[in-house]
C-alpha cells in the first residue's frame, strides 16, 4: 500500500475497487475506520479521511449508530468514474497522437481492432 500517492485516496479506491467487483455489494456495511486502519495499519484519521472521500462522492452512506454502508447506485457512479478517466488518461492523448499524425477516427478504430483479433 504505497505506490507514493496519499494513503486515503488508495484506501478509498481499495473500496471502490470492491465495489466495483460485486465483493461489496450496494446496501453491504463497508468496513469501519478501525477495521481499515488495523488491516492497512495506519492512523485512523487517514482510513477515516478515505472513507468520508467516498461519503461526500455519494459511494458510501452513514448511518448514525449503525456505520457505513454502501450506497444504492455506489457501482454505478464507481464505474461512470472509472469510464471518465479512461477516456481523460488513455482515449484523449491517444486520439490527440492520431490526429498529429494524419490518423482519423476509422483508421485508429480499424488499428484497435486489428490489435484486439491477434
Amino acid at each position: 500500500m504505497d505506490d507514493g500517492r496519499p494513503l486515503f485516496i488508495q484506501i478509498a479506491e481499495k473500496i471502490e475497487a470492491s465495489i466495483l467487483d460485486g465483493s461489496l455489494a450496494e446496501e453491504d456495511r463497508a468496513p469501519s475506520t478501525n477495521e481499515l486502519s488495523a488491516f492497512y495499519r495506519v492512523n485512523p484519521a487517514t482510513a477515516g479521511k478515505g472513507i468520508n472521500l467516498l461519503v461526500d462522492r455519494g459511494i458510501l452512506e452513514k448511518r448514525r449508530g449503525l456505520g457505513t454502508f454502501v450506497a444504492p447506485g455506489a457501482q454505478h457512479i464507481v464505474r461512470n468514474q472509472r469510464v471518465e478517466e479512461f477516456a481523460q488518461h488513455y482515449l484523449d492523448p491517444l486520439l490527440a497522437e492520431a490526429r498529429a499524425i494524419g490518423l482519423d477516427t476509422d483508421a485508429v478504430l480499424a488499428m484497435l481492432r486489428d490489435r484486439n483479433a491477434s
